[in-house]
């Protein structure tokens, strides 16, 4: 697996995942549970890969040229 995320792009998505948890911690409504959403994008931003980057061909992070490191 290989990454297809960015690094603002795989920041923007802790920062969303953090704030959309928090909703279930600090919200005492019937719709906190809802903040669980926010699971998916702090994952997929914490480990580099968006399943639906990948299965629509997107990739926002730069692309490794041979023979350059």
């Amino acid at each position: 697996m290989t990454t297809n995320e960015g690094t603002w792009d795989r920041a923007a998505r802790v920062i969303v995942g953090v704030a959309l948890l928090a909703f279930v911690l600090f919200d005492h409504g019937p719709y906190r549970w809802f903040g669980l959403i926010g699971l998916v994008p702090l994952l997929t931003g914490i480990i580099g890969w968006c399943p639906g980057y990948a299965l629509f061909g997107i990739r926002t992070c730069p692309l490794k040229t041979p023979g350059k490191s």
